[in-house]
């Protein structure tokens, strides 16, 4: 493969198998390529739970948020009306308060205060890990507890290991802000979803999701038994592409719930996740 290829994993909502299918996805794809698989679901990060990497460094994330020194400030309110995330605030005179959480680093109101009143202190926000497990990559964040800057994190954890053929993202479930951090840029989008009422309905948000980015993306449909007609309705209508099925099947749970990876524990199934893979680069090439 001549140029590095991200492919996202993500799902409408959380419980859909988007965990199971990105790490399965990567160990598979890493006996063909150097992958690397990037555990963006900061906030509950698992995958490490099933690929038990070796992990080889460690470092904490801060982010610039803004100090005033009020006997440095004029008063003038320039900074509060500038901010679009209220995040610095003039109540008049030289009273102004700052607001960390709603705070995105941009760094506009330091640039416009016209006396340098305002400064940049750094603010932790999580970890980031690196390491490998076998012959794949890992790298994986976890948000501080508190903390809000979830975008900010995943930004660290995709900064890592551009090396790779294949970079595997892990994206949080929904489809807000720290899922287009994590999606945003990927050569392609794998949907996980599964045949229920609500699993369409969040399928359905994260459609419009990827078509609103203008990212190419398919369907991986899990815990598949028998036949859901409205699911099967909605990918007709909207043309997607099923790019695999993995049936219910409790040994599957099972394996799941030892922490085991699908595709060492039911080595029949390294044949389903190796076609998904080959349909998959089929859209990058």
């Amino acid at each position: 493969m001549k140029t590095a290829k991200t492919i996202a994993i993500a799902s409408g909502k959380g419980g859909t198998g988007k965990t199971t299918v990105s790490t399965n996805l990567a160990w598979t794809a890493a006996d063909r390529f150097k992958s690397a698989y990037l555990d963006c679901d900061v906030e509950e990060p698992n995958g490490g739970i099933f690929l038990k990497p070796a992990i080889e460094a460690s470092k904490t994330v801060h982010v610039d948020v803004p100090q005033v020194d009020i006997s440095k400030c004029s008063g003038c309110g320039k900074c509060g009306r500038l901010c679009q995330y209220s995040a610095i605030a003039h109540l008049g005179g030289q009273n102004v308060i700052t607001f960390e959480n709603m705070c995105h680093s941009c760094g506009g109101c330091m640039r416009i205060c016209p006396t340098g009143a305002i400064t940049a202190k750094k603010m932790e926000i999580g970890t980031v890990s690196h390491g490998s497990a076998g012959k794949l990559r890992f790298a994986g964040g976890l948000l501080k507890l508190g903390s809000v800057r979830t975008p900010s994190l995943i930004h660290e954890v995709l900064a890592g290991d551009t090396d790779a053929e294949l970079r595997f993202v892990d994206a949080p479930p929904g489809t807000s802000c720290p899922v287009i951090a994590a999606v945003r840029g990927a050569d392609y989008v794998i949907l996980v979803t599964e045949p229920t009422p609500f699993g369409l309905n969040d399928l359905r948000l994260a459609v419009d999701m990827c078509r609103a980015l203008r990212l190419d993306c398919g369907l991986v449909i899990n815990n598949a038994y028998g036949e859901y007609v409205p699911l099967d309705e909605y990918v007709d209508e909207q043309e997607l592409e099923v790019l695999g099925r993995i049936e219910y099947d409790r040994k599957i749970a099972e394996a799941y719930s030892r922490g085991e990876m699908i595709v060492d524990s039911l080595p029949t199934y390294g044949k389903v996740f190796g076609r998904i893979l080959d349909r998959v680069l089929e859209h990058m090439v």
